[in-house]
């Protein structure tokens, strides 16, 4: 096997495993570990979970206490089936760099030791393994992933094709998650407790002024607005024709295909444009005119007909 240095970076991406992550980035040595830390071996070792310490890179912030308290009862049950990843400290302490979750929960089941596979990475390694592992999960709030994104930029000077390839991630959902770090503080907050969602908070961003977002989420929240109707109402605040029910000549109204169906039937029956509007069954049809000739031609299609 050639050595991990001469592999092409595009390769460095998913489906490897946290430790082949960052094998060709050029960092300091590790720590040496203390007496008591074993050498790295991929093997699993039983630690005591009080060995451990959290990560100070950690970017989840908030846990699901339900989801946590479900995994609690299966590790007392079953035990930990995958392995935490931790580095070695000195006086014989661990640092978490993947796996908080099945620690934390395996502290509430009553666990003694829990199984670990120790890694010698420095300091920037741990700290980059730790956010890229929290990316490829589902489980962060938008929030925190646009934190986690901002840092990778800021600590690693990280471009966004570069933090989408390492994560697995499209370059243009990096870049989304980053604007909503444009957000007031009182927003993301909002998004960060679950409030508003990362569709809420995408539509928000549309708007010119903080005052207008903070006010405008208050409103969202308040309604239990929709993402759709979020979309409208924040287009409403730019556009007042809108917000007044006028649309715009040059925009088509999403309409039901048997809708859509009827109404190119009625305008190429009667050569005029054709507007139906319609809920649920009830409606009405709007036939446009531009000229008197066009009125007595539909005048005298609707009496003979």
């Amino acid at each position: 096997m050639s050595d991990v240095k001469t592999q092409d970076p595009k390769r460095r991406a998913l489906g490897r495993g946290l430790e082949a992550l960052l094998p060709s980035r050029q960092t300091a040595p590790a720590p040496t570990p203390a007496p008591a830390a074993q050498t790295p071996s991929g093997k699993p070792l039983e630690v005591d979970v009080t060995a451990i310490v959290r990560n100070p890179f950690q970017t989840r912030t908030r846990f699901d206490e339900d989801a946590l308290n479900e995994l609690a009862q299966s590790v007392a049950a079953t035990g930990v089936v995958q392995p935490i990843v931790v580095r070695a400290l000195p006086g014989g302490k661990y640092q978490l760099i993947a796996g908080e979750r099945r620690w934390l929960a395996s502290q509430r089941a009553g666990k003694k030791t829990i199984p670990v596979i120790v890694r010698e990475v420095s300091d920037e390694q741990a700290m980059e393994m730790t956010i890229v592992e929290n990316l490829q999960r589902a489980d962060l709030n938008p929030m925190e992933q646009a934190r986690a994104y901002d840092r990778l930029g800021r600590e690693f000077k990280m471009t966004q094709e570069q933090m989408a390839q390492r994560t697995g991630k499209e370059r243009a959902s990096v870049a989304n998650f980053l604007r909503l770090l444009k957000l007031p503080q009182a927003v993301q907050e909002k998004v960060e407790g679950g409030e508003l969602s990362f569709g809420h908070a995408r539509a928000l961003l549309a708007l010119e002024s903080e005052a207008q977002m903070l006010a405008a989420a208050q409103k969202i929240v308040a309604l239990s607005l929709s993402v759709r109707g979020t979309e409208n109402y924040v287009k409403g605040l730019l556009d007042p024709e809108r917000k007044l029910g006028k649309v715009k000549a040059d925009e088509e109204p999403e309409i039901d295909p048997n809708v859509k169906a009827a109404q190119d039937k009625l305008q190429r029956s009667l050569g005029l444009k054709v507007r139906i509007e319609d809920t649920r069954g009830k409606g009405r049809v709007v036939i446009e005119y531009s000229n008197l000739e066009d009125f007595d031609t539909l005048l005298t299609m609707l009496s003979a007909n």
